[in-house]
This record gives structure tokens, C-alpha cells and sequence, in this order.
């Protein structure tokens, strides 16, 4: 089954060079407009509350009859997630105790605000991102990592596979963690295990063991260290923020990464509260949206003038992707007075 949300562009950004402003000719829906935050704050209530999810000792059921595919880009390591098509004809009604699969295809979409916010898709703004921090040679090592509105969890698994000291993967649908998120970080972990046990057969036989991977098994050592340097939550942002402010101390992220989160204005406050409360004084927001997002009403234009009015975090163009539906990829970082 293929959903799309029928996002259209409305109109152009500029170039971006400005370190704190990105230039550009405005819609005339936008040209002025000034987001009243309260207003939006009483129209979303907390919804779906937070909660964590822990990897299971057995996961083999999670990677049944999986079908698999692997993104490749230049010198990134190879990331491996679920097919999408497959992953939603083979969920059984069983695992998804949320009845999104079923209620997105009744209603052909991939959004249900308060039930199911788009998930189980990978979005063409995550491929821009990787390609950028691809591009970049980010760095992750020794950073503790936040996947903010994960879905399919690939920028977390980037992170961890360069090294990252923790990814916290989050995203509004306990579904989308259990179902897709947590299975695919465990393959990306299995993988490594699996090199680890062919290299160690390539040193004692002199070449590598070209056999078929042997039948998945319970969490090895390599993988429950990879794992142990994860955590995985559902829920909404206002929920996710208190429950991570409740632990003592809080977490404080040196990178958030989160990608096509800003489709709806009603979310601006709350996911605003995530970067100010948890990102660390001299954190680093990657943030890849399309310009204008038709008939959800949020995009770039709309959350950088909430970013102004609010005169908490600088935001810089680092890439415009003009093919298709123009895309952006900036990074917001503190103003220096809220360090």
C-alpha cells in the first residue's frame, strides 16, 4: 500500500548564506504572519503518553520474515532497514496495538494528528540529511545523540555506527519504536556481530566466510553493547520532555537530528520545549524540512518565524535541495545570552 500526504511547494527560498537568517521571498499565506503561541498550546492537549521500551532478550519474532533493503551513500557505513512496502502487508493486527496500519489505509493517508504521525515512511528529507552529514564528515563519536521524531530510527543508527557514546531514538507511535525502529537498529547491530564473528574466521582461515549468515539467536555481546548504548521512547513531546526532566540528571544532547517534524504548527511549542530543555549549552540541532508542507499547513518559513518570536536559538541554511519539492537542511544552536 503507498500513502502520501500530497505535500505541494508553494514557493522559493534564497540561498542562505547569512550565518543567522535565512533569506527569502515568503508565500503570501506567510508574508507577516505571527504564530500566537498560546493559542496553539491550548489546541494540543497531551495525548499519547510517554513511555520507554526496552530491546527484547529473544527478537527473533521482531525480524521474522523480514525483507530488508541497505542504504549506501559515499563513505557513510552501510545502513540497514526494512522495506516499507513489505513491513506494512506482513504487520499482523496483533503488533500494532494502535491500529494505525488499519486506519491510515481506511482513510488513505499517512497522517491521523493524535493517532499516527507518518512514522512507518522514510521521508525524502532524512536521504538529504544523511547526504549532507555524509557530505560534512560529521562527527558522532563520544556524543550523546537524540533521534527526535525517528520513524525508521536512520540517523540514530548513523550515530551510533560512527561511534556516538548514546542515541536515544523517540517518535510519537509506540508501533513505529516497536515494530520498525528497534527491529532496524538490531539488524544494523547484527550485522556488525556477524563481521565481527566472519573476521574472526578470516584470521584463523586466512579469508573470509562468504557462508550464509548463521540463524538469528539471542542478543550476543557485541550487539548488547551496541544496544546497551540506546534507549527507545514513544509518546508525544510534552510527555517525552517530562519524562526525561523527572531523571536525575536530565539528559542533556550535544546533537539533535530530526527530520520532516515541522509539517504542523500546533507541535511548534512543544517541540520548541524539547530543543531548549535538552539540547546541552553548546548543542547542535540538524533540522531537514520541505519549505512549505500544502494542506498540513506547517514548513520552514512558518517555524523560522517562530524560532524568532521565541529568541532562544539562532537557525542557519546549511543546504537547499532543489530537486523535486525544494528541501532544507539547517541547524539551530543557542543564542550565546542562553548559554
Amino acid at each position: 500500500m503507498a500513502f502520501c500526504f500530497n505535500f505541494d511547494l508553494q514557493t522559493n527560498i534564497g540561498g542562505g548564506t547569512d550565518e543567522d537568517k535565512i533569506h527569502h521571498e515568503e508565500p503570501n499565506e506567510t508574508k507577516g504572519v505571527s504564530i500566537d503561541t498560546r493559542k496553539t498550546e491550548a489546541n494540543v492537549e497531551k495525548v499519547k503518553e510517554a513511555k520507554e521500551h526496552s530491546p527484547p532478550e529473544e527478537y527473533q519474532s521482531l525480524l521474522e520474515d523480514a525483507v530488508c533493503e541497505t542504504f549506501s551513500l559515499g563513505s557513510l557505513p552501510p545502513i540497514h532497514h526494512l522495506n516499507e512496502s513489505v513491513f506494512e502487508k506482513t504487520t499482523s493486527e496483533n503488533s500494532d496495538s494502535e491500529k494505525i496500519l488499519s486506519q491510515t489505509a481506511a482513510q488513505h493517508t499517512d497522517l491521523i494528528t493524535g493517532l499516527y504521525e507518518g512514522g512507518l515512511k522514510v521521508w525524502e528529507c532524512t536521504y538529504d540529511l544523511l547526504e549532507y552529514l555524509d557530505d560534512e564528515g560529521e562527527v558522532f563519536s563520544g556524543r550523546r545523540v537524540l533521534d527526535l521524531g525517528c520513524g525508521a530510527g536512520l540517523l540514530g543508527i548513523l550515530a551510533l555506527k560512527r561511534g556516538a557514546h548514546e542515541v536515544h531514538f523517540q517518535d510519537y507511535n509506540s508501533t513505529v519504536i516497536e515494530r520498525l525502529t528497534l527491529p532496524n537498529v538490531l539488524l544494523n547491530c547484527e550485522e556488525e556481530e556477524d563481521d565481527d564473528d566472519n573476521a574472526g574466521k578470516q584470521d584463523q582461515e586466512g579469508e573470509k566466510d562468504d557462508s550464509p549468515l548463521p540463524k538469528r539467536r539471542a542478543i550476543g555481546p557485541t550487539k548488547r553493547s551496541k544496544l546497551g548504548r540506546c534507549r527507545f521512547f514513544s509518546g508525544d513531546w510534552t510527555s517525552f520532555l517530562s519524562q526525561m526532566l523527572s531523571e536525575d540528571p536530565p539528559p542533556k544532547y550535544d546533537m539533535i537530528m530530526t527530520s520532516e517534524t515541522i509539517y504542523n504548527t500546533a507541535y511548534y511549542p512543544s517541540l520548541h520545549e524539547v530543543f531548549h530543555k535538552l539540547l546541552a549549552p553548546d548543542g547542535l540541532i540538524y533540522l531537514a524540512t520541505k519549505a512549505h508542507y500544502f494542506g498540513v499547513g506547517g514548513g520552514l518559513y512558518l517555524f523560522q518565524n517562530f524560532i524568532e518570536q521565541k529568541d532562544v536559538f539562532k537557525m542557519k541554511c546549511l543546504k537547499n535541495v532543489e530537486e523535486g519539492l525544494q528541501r532544507h537542511i539547517v541547524a539551530l544552536t543557542f543564542r550565546k545570552t542562553d548559554k
